[in-house]
């Protein structure tokens, strides 16, 4: 029995000058899988080409879920303003400065062509596209009203990337400042003290404590600097690595991330936000609730209640009310589940998960500026007194000069 092996054909764009049936000169573009099909192309079309070339694509930078939120946002804008999905598609990749992400729709575009749905073509790509936004495209593929969970997804989307932009914020700026010091007081160990325990060797006297403890500091930095720098390099690196590819590294940091002093109660409140937001989104886009739950617990953003939304998933299949299951995680607040339990009582759990979703991402916005504000004048006081101690240290001697004479 003979089966037969189907060819995806890789298409390029091309970019043509010729003249038509007047002898008026046009130019444009075409999509194909090469200069041939361009030429039969433009001649069935009644244009004779004098210059075809293909495009260049340039270097495609990394594809960020941002990019993925600008496109949903785009491909709704223009699919509810009645424009073909493929030309949408077309618009959209042409108008992104991303050379990646305009292949990655040019690929989508060719696969929705040849007679695939969009859902599937977006299976295709689980690397930008997750369960969640395959679902959600599914559900409005079925139902008839794409363009419209396409709006809801590209709102989830902006909402999500917002918060992740305000968590990073937060925390990228403590982080930055303790790098920057690091920096500053190895330079002043390396190259600013020795300079001065060359001139205290010729004083004859006694150093104090402090002084001696910082010139000790610095011969460590000057004789072993490059093990100092390299073990803190290797050890991130090493660290950031096993964060990413194990489980049990990712559920301890997960946990401790959510019992932090202070930025622990700024993650708790974002991911609080971005569960109900997701659960909100999924129901109102018509996805059953055990269904809608395998998406969830990924969409939260913490190892954490990944797995309580797999137990509340398992206690849901059995019968158990979502308030009760939910309840029963011991991970959430109880204004979320007094809203879930209303929204049960009263039909609406899309609408009442929203509110608290926004709530929720009200308070984080609220947090972030506290923060800020509050980091600034502790920031001040820890690079003062660390630098500020260095200083005093290594001037101490210069006061018993006098004595010295």
């Amino acid at each position: 029995m003979a089966t037969a092996t189907a060819t995806k054909i890789t298409e390029f764009v091309f970019e043509w000058e010729g003249r038509d049936r007047n002898g008026k000169q046009v130019r444009g573009e075409t999509r194909a899988a090469g200069e041939n099909q361009v030429q039969a192309s433009l001649r069935r079309q009644g244009v004779t080409p004098l210059k075809i070339r293909k495009r260049k694509m340039r270097s495609g930078q990394k594809i960020k879920p941002k990019d993925i939120a600008i496109f949903t946002r785009q491909l709704a804008t223009m699919m509810k303003a009645g424009v073909p999905l493929l030309q949408s598609f077309d618009i959209v990749g042409r108008g992104n400065a991303n050379a990646s992400v305009t292949k990655l729709l040019n690929d989508i575009r060719t696969d929705v062509e040849t007679g695939t749905s969009l859902s599937a073509a977006f299976r295709k790509f689980p690397l930008y596209f997750d369960n969640l936004y395959c679902n959600l495209v599914e559900a409005g593929e079925a139902a008839g009203i794409l363009e419209a969970l396409l709006d809801r997804l590209a709102v989830y989307m902006e909402k999500t990337e917002a918060i992740k932009s305000k968590i990073k914020s937060a925390l990228m700026y403590p982080i930055s400042v303790v790098v920057v010091a690091f920096v500053v007081v190895a330079v002043i160990m390396i190259f600013v003290i020795p300079a001065f325990k060359e001139v205290f060797s010729s004083f004859g006297a006694d150093l104090p404590a402090p002084t001696l403890f910082v010139i000790a500091m610095s011969e460590i930095f000057v004789k072993w600097w490059w093990l100092i720098f390299g073990g803190i390099g290797g050890s991130l690196y090493f660290f950031m690595q096993a964060w990413k590819r194990s489980e049990k590294v990712q559920m301890f940091m997960d946990r401790l991330m959510l019992k932090v002093p202070v930025f622990g109660d700024l993650v708790y409140k974002s991911v609080i936000a971005r569960w109900t937001r997701t659960l909100a989104t999924m129901f109102a886009a018509g996805v059953p609730l055990v269904e809608a739950l395998d998406s969830v617990g990924g969409a939260s953003g913490n190892s954490v209640y990944q797995l309580a939304t797999e137990k509340i998933q398992q206690e849901v299949s059995t019968g158990t009310s979502l308030t009760a299951a939910m309840t029963n995680a011991n991970v959430f607040p109880s204004m979320v589940l007094q809203m879930t339990a209303i929204g049960e009582e009263s039909g609406s759990i899309d609408h009442m998960l929203g509110k608290a979703a926004d709530f929720y991402e009200a308070e984080v916005d609220d947090m972030v500026a506290g923060l800020s504000s509050l980091m600034e004048p502790m920031i001040i006081v820890f690079l003062g007194g660390l630098i500020g101690g260095i200083v005093v240290a290594m001037y101490l001697p210069i006061f018993k000069l006098g004595q010295v004479v």
